[in-house]
């Protein structure tokens, strides 16, 4: 499959600064360009795998067999996609990873060009087909990307200053905000915010711990202090985060339920607003008091305010789970129906295309 974008589009992405940290959410143009310039830019090879969908001969990728330390990029723009770190032998002949090295950066879509549905992984800033992700690959995520070498280039990991990417500078952290709450299931949460304007990325993750304690197992049996919580980047000239608190209180969750929601039981479960500042501390405080003395909700609110010591990044396999899970039973009755009501309630605070759960979507 080949996906294909307008000029000027935009993408929210990770990128390299010049000191050669990954840095993001940040917005860049998709990368546009016609036939001919991409036959100009790549080789024979690359052309037919990124441009056309082509799969190399396994066992014969240069890449294969790549063991040091560093950052595989899109051979079409220059993207980050992998990290050293999470490439493993996989015994199938093509390059192998675990996880995408920040999301975004991959986009997926279904692939049903052999007669059978697959899952293609492309570039998510020139939309060039990278090879296809499996679910039968090593822990934490169970996944299996097994790429092309032809899609990808190997930056050395003391070369990072190399990849530092001009959509580094286009979008200073000072004009972008971020808020972090827990109401149950981060699968769920997720997926209310995504379609919100002005929000630019939404990642699952822990908050309330340390970063020892920040894994799945740990965090769901309810042995750490963590809450399962999302992170909300947004721009505040599009969106409020007094809007972010409604949609949290009315739509996302509900507030009222100590240290669970529904059927998912524990603190790890619990409703939270994670202040960064004394500011975002006092928002919250008034809209919950605006809340009680509306008597909007006929049991008292138990959302706890917690200061923010940091967020840790939840497994890929976590990220966009509801978009990329709609059948799964959880999703489709304790996640559709919220963000049914978000689309029903709040249709005016969605982004032109729906990027919610559409249709129908265990946990």
């Amino acid at each position: 499959m080949q996906t294909t974008h307008e000029a000027g589009e935009t993408v929210t992405i990770h990128v390299f600064d010049e000191r050669g940290e990954l840095v993001g959410p940040v917005r860049s143009p998709r990368v546009v360009k016609t036939d001919d310039q991409w036959k100009a830019q790549l080789s024979d090879e690359q052309y037919r795998v990124l441009r056309h969908s082509g799969t190399e001969r396994a066992g014969t990728g240069a890449l294969l067999k790549n063991k040091e330390q560093g950052v595989y990029t899109c051979a079409g723009c220059g993207l980050p996609l992998y990290a050293s770190q999470t490439k493993f032998e996989s015994g199938t002949g093509w390059p192998s990873f675990f996880e995408s090295i920040a999301p975004g950066n991959v986009a997926e879509s279904c692939d049903a060009s052999l007669g059978m549905e697959r899952t293609e992984v492309l570039c998510a800033r020139c939309g060039g087909h990278l090879g296809h992700v499996f679910t039968d690959g090593p822990a934490p995520t169970g996944l299996r990307h097994c790429l092309n070498s032809a899609s990808l280039n190997f930056t050395p990991g003391d070369e990072r200053v190399s990849l530092a990417d001009p959509a580094a500078k286009q979008t200073p952290a000072d004009q972008l905000a971020s808020a972090v709450f827990a109401g149950g299931c981060f699968w769920c949460t997720e997926a209310v915010f995504e379609p919100v304007e002005g929000v630019i990325e939404v990642v699952s993750g822990y908050a309330g711990d340390t970063k020892e304690a920040a894994e799945y197992k740990r965090v769901s049996s309810g042995a750490t202090n963590h809450a399962e919580a999302i992170r909300i980047t947004y721009d505040p000239a599009l969106v409020s985060y007094d809007t972010l608190l409604e949609l949290f209180f009315n739509v996302a969750h509900d507030p009222t339920q100590l240290n669970r929601q529904g059927n998912d039981h524990g603190t790890q479960y619990r409703s939270a607003v994670f202040y960064a500042d004394e500011t975002q501390k006092q928002t919250v405080q008034a809209y919950i008091k605006k809340l009680d003395e509306s008597e909007k909700f006929s049991d008292p609110i138990v959302t706890t305010l917690e200061p923010l010591t940091d967020f840790y990044l939840a497994e890929q396999s976590h990220q966009d789970y509801a978009e990329r899970n709609p059948n799964d039973s959880y999703i489709r009755y304790v996640a559709k129906p919220k963000v049914d009501k978000l689309q029903k309630k709040y249709a005016d605070l969605l982004k032109g295309e729906d990027d919610g759960v559409d249709g129908e979507a265990g946990r």
